[in-house]
């Protein structure tokens, strides 16, 4: 029998039963459509995560004390300015290497008010981070050097705080001191879930005297290149555990971050999808035991074929190709409603999501592939009939 021939008489057979052919296809359509939606999303995690680490700025070490990576518990830090003095001093390069001291504070103008992170920090921040100005100025030397009360806002907080008025030259309170504006940053969006647009930069000795602290939360590197980010690293952490003996630091550079983080998803994705693959494993039992009631019913249908000369692999590829037919056409209309979930998902909520070729190449090879290893046992069964016992079923 001609491969089109069994085609034809495989599709003729499934809309024959057109109510238990689309019953049949929806646990396939329900498992490919959830494998291509959870892969959409685990994948758009993933492609956000990484376009905020490279939004940060390239080529950069953060140090801090103890070990920095997911699950780490985070180190009381005991680095103070002499410490960032010192590395600079290894560095070679004090425009290089920047400074932060972090905390959550009330800032206010007037009667408006606004939660923000004022962030103590130098005149060096721009050579490492990429942060573009909307207005105004950054922080100067002078300023930190004279403990200067200035501030630069984040493009949120400006909004916030001052709406429609121009923020420059402008005061306002934070935690009962006041400060003046000097600048206003472009909007970046947020950074592992930090609104980084929600920020005040201040200098790092007026964040210190205003906080009560003498510490650091970290330092900031930016290497010359690529190929000096290693040996620096190595640098930097032997100056610190020399200095502190028995101390830990850390020095993590975007692509181990990006490694890490990339890692954590791509399991995290993994799972989703295995999840999202026992509907198609449901699917496929339902195929094989659809199509096993398919054989039973066309019992005598399969005698008369095999008395008038079909071979059984006639009959085998037959009842197989209407099991490939089954989950292939379910593997379509799945890919359709996963691709369009997707971009619905991404279009109206704050999910990102991103459908790759290759999840809806290997949703659809899963879908055929489920076709024919549950179409296999009743396209046998079907294959084997003898010819007389097939006759004389009623």
């Amino acid at each position: 029998m001609r491969a089109a021939e069994a085609f034809r008489m495989a599709l003729e057979a499934l809309r024959a039963n057109r109510l238990r052919s689309a019953l049949t296809m929806l646990g396939v359509i329900i498992g490919v459509s959830a494998v291509v939606v959870l892969v959409a999303v685990g994948t758009g995690a993933k492609n956000a995560v990484e376009s905020e680490i490279a939004g940060l700025g390239s080529n950069i070490i953060l140090v801090v004390p103890g070990r920095l990576g997911v699950g780490a518990l985070p180190t009381q830090s005991r680095l103070d300015l002499a410490d960032v003095a010192y590395v600079r001093r290894v560095v070679g390069d004090p425009a290089r290497v920047t400074v932060s001291v972090n905390s959550g504070e009330t800032v206010r103008v007037g009667r408006s008010e606004a939660f923000v992170t004022v962030v103590g920090t130098d005149e060096n921040l721009p050579n490492i981070f990429d942060r573009p100005l909307r207005r105004g100025r950054y922080l100067s030397e002078t300023d930190v050097d004279t403990r200067r009360r200035v501030a630069v806002l984040g493009s949120e907080v400006a909004e916030t705080l001052f709406g429609d008025v121009d923020p420059l030259g402008r005061q306002l309170t934070v935690s009962g001191a006041r400060f003046r504006v000097v600048g206003v940053y472009e909007p970046v969006g947020a950074t592992f879930g930090v609104a980084r647009d929600q920020e005040i930069h201040v200098p790092v000795t007026t964040a210190q005297r205003l906080l009560g602290v003498t510490r650091i939360n970290g330092i900031a590197i930016g290497a010359s290149g690529p190929d000096q980010i290693e040996p620096l690293q190595r640098r930097v952490v032997d100056a610190l555990t020399e200095r502190y003996p028995g101390e830990r630091f850390s020095a993590v550079t975007q692509t181990q971050l990006l490694g890490t983080i990339g890692t954590v998803l791509g399991m995290l994705t993994g799972v989703l999808a295995a999840i999202a693959g026992i509907s198609l494993l449901v699917g496929g039992v339902g195929v094989s035991n659809i199509m096993l009631v398919g054989v039973r019913e066309r019992t005598r249908e399969i005698g008369l074929r095999k008395a008038l000369g079909a071979r059984q692999r006639d009959v085998l590829a037959q009842f197989l190709i209407e099991a490939v037919l089954l989950t292939t056409i379910g593997g379509v209309i799945g890919i359709l409603l996963g691709v369009g979930g997707a971009l619905l998902i991404a279009a109206l909520s704050p999910v990102p999501a991103a459908v790759t070729w290759w999840s809806v190449a290997l949703a659809f090879g899963v879908s055929a592939a489920v076709g024919v290893f549950f179409g296999v046992a009743p396209a046998r069964r079907a294959g084997r009939l003898d010819p007389v016992v097939a006759l004389r079923a009623e």
